[in-house]
């Protein structure tokens, strides 16, 4: 076992999708794992995995260099670019859409890549499931975060695992503000509650165990729009959790995505629709470019090598969630361009559609019909209001 602490990175990008935004080129994966090839004859990496869910490129990574290493990132970066060069050579759809700025700086966040990164002693056996999600926000992992660490209709080793009872602690953070909170489980998860059911303004960002700190799980939070001040793209997280021995059990860890719940994406970045669990061939999303894809890739860690990856969502029972998901994508599909399936006029502004609504600013009237339009003129501002 290591003496020393290991990193697990996960960095993805949309660098170019084929066809359109449903799936990668092969030789996008291939660029990526000669990249990453170099990187561990040079000892920059212990050992990677490359994969896709949707049109997103997967960085899988172990390495001794800590969280947000400036060399890691800038490794991940310089392979999404290589990846991109791929991708305008073959004219494939949104050649480099995810990278925002010209030249690194020192740390993908904020550059357009979403990043998640976990730092810990490796255990005796070190299980860890990362999950990666296509045509959806990050906040679709508050849920399953929540139902995983503080729910035990979902965890009953938070009952009767005495080195899970006393809880963990949820650090949260408010997109908005770039602002983060700490708030223990379970004697504040009404007030945890009360953050993450606002999934678009407040996410899950890192969980810990009560006891001794340990960290638990770490999810992407990069909002493509906040940086870029425009729809890009969607986030498209990422997510790595640990598990066994004092965390939630393999089977509690994938237990909340038996309920394909409704996360905020889909076609254009613009609608609700059900998370889809399936299996790696199947992260091809197609039906207006969806519904939103969630994968698992299971791995043992050993002295910083990945064993594995295990298709943790291949099994045959995840079947009866996918038919449900389905039946649930037709029913908000029938929504048109109707909320609740499309998005809430707040989200809509890092959309396209303020672009046509623009041209109508000047045309609207004062309440009584006079001809006499007091607003003429002035920009028209909509705005929504909470109690």
């Amino acid at each position: 076992m290591a003496e020393k602490k290991i990193t697990l990175s996960v960095i993805k990008a949309d660098v170019g999708g084929f066809v359109g935004h449903s799936t990668i080129h092969p030789d996008l994966a291939k660029t990526a794992i000669k990249e990453l090839e170099k990187a561990v004859s040079k000892k920059l990496l212990i050992d990677f995995h490359v994969t896709n869910c949707g049109d997103d490129v997967e960085l899988i990574m172990t390495h001794w260099r800590g969280k947000d290493s400036s060399d890691i990132h800038e490794l991940a970066w310089n392979t999404f670019k290589e990846a991109t060069k791929v991708a305008q050579k073959l004219k494939l759809y949104g050649a480099g859409q995810d990278l925002l700025v010209d030249a690194f700086s020192g740390n993908v966040k904020g550059m357009g890549p979403g990043v998640a990164e976990l730092e810990f002693l490796e255990r005796k056996s070190e299980p860890v499931i990362v999950f990666m999600a296509d045509k959806c926000s990050p906040g679709a992992w508050n849920l399953p975060l929540f139902r995983m660490f503080a729910d035990p209709f979902c965890t009953p080793g938070l009952i009767i695992d005495k080195s899970m009872h006393d809880g963990f602690i949820f650090e949260v953070v408010d997109i908005h503000q770039n602002k983060v909170i700490k708030l223990s489980c379970p004697e504040q998860m009404y007030d945890l509650l009360m953050f993450i059911g606002s999934a678009e303004n407040f996410m899950i960002y890192n969980v810990y165990r009560k006891t001794d700190g340990e960290v638990a799980a770490a999810a992407s939070t990069q909002k493509l729009s906040l940086i870029a001040g425009q729809y890009v793209g969607k986030d498209d997280p990422v997510c790595v959790v640990r598990s066994q021995s004092g965390f939630p059990a393999v089977g509690e860890i994938l237990e909340p995505f038996s309920f394909p719940h409704l996360v905020a994406g889909w076609t254009r970045g613009s609608h609700y629709g059900p998370l889809m669990p399936c299996t790696f061939k199947d992260a091809t999303p197609s039906r207006l470019d969806g519904p939103p894809r969630v994968i698992a890739a299971g791995f043992q860690i050993a002295e910083g090598k990945l064993i594995g990856p295990r298709d943790m969502f291949a099994d045959s029972i995840w079947d009866y969630t996918r038919n449900k998901t389905a039946e649930a994508a037709e029913y908000m599909r029938r929504h048109g361009p109707f909320e609740p399936h499309r998005l809430p006029l707040k989200e809509m502004e890092y959309t396209t559609m303020p672009q046509i609504m623009k041209k109508y600013e000047s045309k609207f009237l004062s309440m009584d019909g006079s001809a006499k339009d007091k607003n003429k003129g002035k920009k028209i501002t909509v705005t929504t209001e909470t109690d």
